[in-house]
């Protein structure tokens, strides 16, 4: 149903960190697979994919690796996010009665200082990005990152949370 896209270099424990978060929506059915996207790491980034039962790719064209995903719906997100309580049920019901593309709110529990947040403009992926397989086979272009699928994007919002990347970034 859902396949999620990690694009990542050198992000080990922040890869570890967000595969360990879904693993209960493996469990559960929503996630049929995770793809791991990697640009050149040289630490233990295809070891942690590998362990995890990810599809681990080094060199891709991004059209292809839409076409080969399981799930009618994709879920993108950076290394080191995690998703929260209640996620996988809210998600599947999103992407049962829904079309357009979707984010996760913030947590509440991990913000960035207010100085910090003021005239920062947030990463496309930071809250992720949910949207249906079919609309981004219908925008993607071979040399794209994941990053660009989010710009112009106007989602809904989730009220599920999600821990930012740059919280276990941050703690490394």
């Amino acid at each position: 149903m859902l396949t999620v896209i990690i694009e990542c270099q050198d992000h080990e424990p922040e890869l570890a960190q967000t595969l360990a978060a879904l693993v209960a929506g493996a469990v559960e059915g929503l996630v049929s697979d995770v793809i791991v996207l990697d640009h050149g790491s040289s630490d233990g980034t295809s070891k942690v994919a590998d362990a995890a039962g990810c599809r681990f790719y080094s060199q891709w064209d991004i059209k292809d690796i839409l076409r080969a995903a399981r799930g009618e719906w994709l879920l993108l997100v950076e290394p080191g996010a995690r998703p929260q309580a209640g996620w996988i049920d809210e998600v599947a019901e999103y992407v049962s009665l829904n079309k357009g593309p979707a984010r996760f709110t913030a947590s509440r529990g991990y913000r960035r200082p207010f100085l910090k947040r003021i005239g920062r403009r947030s990463p496309p992926l930071e809250l992720g990005l949910l949207l249906s397989k079919h609309q981004a086979i219908a925008i993607a272009r071979s040399d794209m990152q994941l990053a660009e699928f989010a710009k112009g994007q106007k989602g809904r919002r989730l009220s599920s949370e999600l821990i930012p990347s740059w919280v276990a970034r941050a703690a490394r």
